[in-house]
């Protein structure tokens, strides 16, 4: 999986994770997710939770 979307082990297996540093949530860019979704035969919508908070007010 890592492989085919471009990403090294260590990286996807962060995402999976969801974090980026210990105590740190994962933020991968555009183009990552759009490299999974490619991958996975899915669409971006598929990777966004429905309920996603508004990141406006932070």
């Amino acid at each position: 999986m890592a492989y085919r979307a471009g990403l090294t082990r260590y990286t996807y297996q962060k995402y999976e994770k969801g974090e980026s540093r210990p105590g740190h949530s994962a933020n991968p860019t555009l183009r990552t997710l759009l490299a999974l979704t490619q991958v996975l035969g899915i669409t971006l919508t598929d990777l966004v939770p429905g309920n996603a908070p508004d990141l406006r007010s932070r």
